[in-house]
């Protein structure tokens, strides 16, 4: 079976019978070697007694005393966010349902303790996936990408990659000369689809959003897989090349831009942001469904402002979708908040 995203980490969980990831030591130790987390030469008595008990046994209980005698803010900030992530995974009893937890009591983390998550709860959805499409365009989901446009069409670039590009041009004219930058970037195609097995923890391959279907249809099944594994709830999802005859009873932003577009449409507004993308996701089965919903689609919606990143909020497709056991969304429609 071939291998992606090592990074993740996936490959230091363990499975339990539900096929959900259990937190093991070997990646809270991942974690304390983190260089945000390492203590540097000048880190107090108190810090590196920390780090060193937790390597020894990266599951013992911390007490508050031990982060707040911490002399550095910085520091006692860092540790309070790992502690707060490792100590709701083990609560939670597996990696997805502390991601659960997590965002539906919209705890303060980092973006990148997030973004982890999704990636490693991605991995072990997509588990035996060899559709490339789907591997590239799941990354939309935990990596912020870059869009520019190339021969007419919407194209995606790793922001984080791009960004290390536009330092390279500024600081070195000949890079810009060799024609460095964005426009450099290999395009996934059907030729050279088979390398992004060996460089899928690099992210340098951009997708042709707009002018490939096969880059959408990749969007629309990693978005299914990773609903359906994380709430255990069938659901397909198709995209949709207009917006012609939507019904907006109900939907979710992929994207701080697509929420405002939708709230925009919503209200019979002209929409300020883009719409760039547009899935409708139908629930296979209407249990747990909101009755006004059931089996009807829900659309999602993504947009692009002036800064030209996309950034996913996958939380939202936690939160946001209309089923009865998220009691935000229920008390919401139902009136009883």
């Amino acid at each position: 079976m071939k291998e992606f995203w090592v990074a993740s980490g996936h490959h230091l969980t363990r499975l339990d019978a539900a096929g959900r990831m259990q937190v093991t030591d070997e990646l809270i130790l991942a974690w304390l070697a983190r260089p945000e987390i390492v203590p540097p030469p000048e880190a107090c008595a108190a810090e590196r007694a920390l780090h060193s008990r937790l390597l020894a046994h990266p599951q013992a209980t911390v007490s508050s005393v031990e982060c707040a005698n911490m002399q550095d803010a910085d520091a006692r900030e860092n540790w309070g966010f790992l502690l707060k992530l490792r100590d709701t995974l083990l609560a939670a009893g597996s990696i997805e349902d502390g991601y659960l937890e997590l965002v539906r009591k919209r705890v303060r983390l980092p973006h990148l303790f997030y973004d982890q998550l999704v990636q490693l709860i991605l991995r072990n959805a997509l588990e035996g996936c060899e559709d490339v499409h789907t591997l590239r365009a799941a990354e939309m989901l935990f990596r912020p990408q870059r869009a520019y446009l190339q021969d007419g069409g919407l194209m995606l670039a790793d922001d984080e990659l791009v960004t290390e590009l536009e330092g390279e041009i500024h600081s070195n004219p000949l890079f810009a000369m060799m024609d460095g930058g964005v426009d450099s970037l290999d395009v996934l195609n059907e030729a050279n689809a088979w390398t992004y097995w060996s460089r899928s923890d690099a992210h340098t391959m951009a997708l042709p959003f707009g002018a490939d279907p096969k880059a959408r249809a990749g969007l629309a099944d990693a978005i299914a897989r990773f609903v359906s594994h994380l709430l255990g709830k069938a659901v397909s999802v198709v995209p949709l090349k207009t917006a012609d005859d939507v019904d907006l009873q109900w939907f979710v932003g992929l994207d701080e831009a697509g929420t405002k577009v939708g709230n925009a449409l919503w209200n019979g507004e002209a929409p300020v942001p883009t719409l760039v993308g547009l899935f409708a996701l139908t629930f296979e089965t209407p249990d747990r469904v909101l009755p006004q919903i059931g089996t009807r689609p829900v659309f999602l919606l993504m947009g692009l402002d002036g800064s030209n990143v996309i950034r996913f909020k996958p939380q939202n497709l936690v939160t946001g979708l209309p089923l009865i056991d998220d009691r935000d969304a229920f008390a919401a429609v139902m009136g009883t908040a």
